[in-house]
């Protein structure tokens, strides 16, 4: 008697930290119905691209994807290829026209359909286009997720975007707001610290936004109940949007003991003019008084930020006011991008006055600028103490490398440190991007790591 072969899935995930934990749901799920995970294309009978579409060239990457796909597939015909995500939500039904060879496509609001699409696909040789939005709820099954950690996690809180702004299609791949119930919320999160997750991140589209469809209640109540669970460590939220970012969600982070001093507040421009087109709903001065507001109530916050450059109507004016505000806000990181036309967006339809090789200079300019930043804010961390969570080894692989409650990669010497463990390091070098230092002590338990002062603010203390 013959077994029946397992069958394996690999998925490719581009993008935001949603599309991460999407793309461990997708595996989930299938983990579910009898799949194992395979640890590359090469190796799987189902391959799952979870893409991202926020630039093109993000876009672009997944169809080169799917060309050199097409080619593994014709010397294994019975390989599956689907199609997920937001150019998933995006493309629709021309993805199948424009790629032939790819099974099925599900967008961003269709996860939890994965195993139906996928038996319309084995038994009717049906080529299924599922794309949409349920208005009411997030179709969502904690209990269903793969978790590529067992000491960290992502919960979804809120999916899609409300706002307008002209150059962005997440309201287009993620549709509108939709928040889970936050009783449902915090027992997922329950569940995860239970089963020894000690950091948490809560993910939205706009997370602030968050209200519990029953109840009305906001982000600053989930933070409160999700951060007096016993056992958890740390707590973090993203991607805020400054508009949606009031004095009580400032109170809580402030009072909330687990939650991490570092906030993600995407900018995009220091230009009022410029932030105008972008419909962003504030100006540079409400920005800055936001930060003010939240750095009077935790001092020691590390604040990061998107910044987009060669927007239309960016003259060297405007973007020497970004550059300003980069140097007046003293962002500890900078994910920066030269702006993109995307489909269906008001922007795209605007002439493209900054040239592509002026936007490319200018983001060099900003870059240089931001690392210059980074330098300066990241020695003045030299002789404090992070408490780190251990991630592994660095990049080189010659030492240990985490993350500090404020965000900041970590590398540093020493021994009997493993995966998962909290350590209390001295930090003796500052580069643009990371810290380096050396263990001090035995890896902290669970006790003694509540009695440090790194359990509040950025994670840092003076030796």
């Amino acid at each position: 008697m013959t077994t029946a072969r397992v069958r394996a899935v690999f998925v490719e995930t581009w993008g935001c930290q949603m599309n991460e934990l999407d793309g461990r749901r997708l595996v989930g799920l299938l983990l579910h119905e009898g799949y194992r995970e395979a640890l590359s294309a090469e190796e799987a009978d189902l391959v799952l691209l979870n893409t991202c579409s926020v630039r093109d060239k993000a876009e672009q990457k997944v169809y080169d994807r799917l060309g050199r796909l097409a080619l593994m597939k014709r010397e294994r015909p019975g390989m599956v290829i689907g199609v997920c995500g937001c150019v998933a939500q995006q493309e629709g039904e021309h993805l199948l026209k424009r790629a032939p060879y790819v099974d099925f496509v599900l967008g961003t609001g269709r996860i939890e359909a994965l195993p139906t699409v996928l038996r319309r696909v084995d038994e009717e040789g049906d080529r299924p286009v599922e794309i949409g939005f349920d208005l009411d709820e997030v179709a969502y099954s904690p209990g269903s997720i793969a978790h590529a950690l067992p000491y960290r996690a992502a919960i979804t809180v809120i999916e899609g975007c409300n706002k307008s702004c002209t150059f962005c299609v997440v309201p287009l791949t993620r549709g509108r707001e939709r928040s889970r119930r936050l009783s449902d919320v915090v027992a997922e999160a329950k569940d995860l610290v239970e089963d020894g997750v000690v950091e948490v991140e809560l993910l939205g589209q706009t997370v602030n936004a968050y209200r519990d469809p029953d109840s009305g209640k906001g982000l600053s109540d989930l933070l409160v109940e999700i951060g007096r669970l016993p056992g958890l460590r740390r707590l973090r939220f993203v991607t805020s949007h400054p508009r949606n970012f009031d004095d009580r969600l400032i109170q809580a982070m402030a009072e909330t003991r687990t939650a991490c001093r570092t906030l993600h507040l995407p900018v995009q421009s220091g230009s009022d003019r410029v932030l105008g087109r972008m419909k962003r709903q504030y100006t540079r001065e409400d920005y800055v008084g936001l930060v003010n507001r939240l750095r009077r109530a935790m001092p020691e916050l590390a604040l990061s930020t998107d910044v987009v450059v060669g927007f239309p109507g960016e003259g060297e004016n405007e973007f020497a006011e970004t550059l300003s505000l980069l140097q007046e806000i003293q962002f500890s990181n900078v994910f920066s991008f030269t702006y993109s036309p995307r489909p269906h967006t008001a922007a795209a339809r605007w002439e493209r006055d900054v040239p592509p090789r002026l936007a490319s200079e200018r983001l060099a300019r900003l870059m240089d600028l931001q690392q210059d930043i980074q330098r300066t804010i990241n020695n003045g961390l030299v002789g404090s103490r992070l408490e780190v969570l251990v991630d592994g080894l660095d990049r080189k692989g010659g030492r240990l490398s985490g993350r500090s409650a404020c965000n900041r990669v970590v590398n540093f010497d020493g021994t009997g440190a493993r995966v998962g463990d909290f350590v209390d390091v001295l930090v003796e070098k500052g580069l643009p991007n990371s810290l380096s230092g050396r263990l001090l002590g035995t890896p902290l338990d669970k006790s003694a790591a509540e009695s440090l002062d790194c359990q509040r603010g950025d994670g840092c203390r003076e030796v």
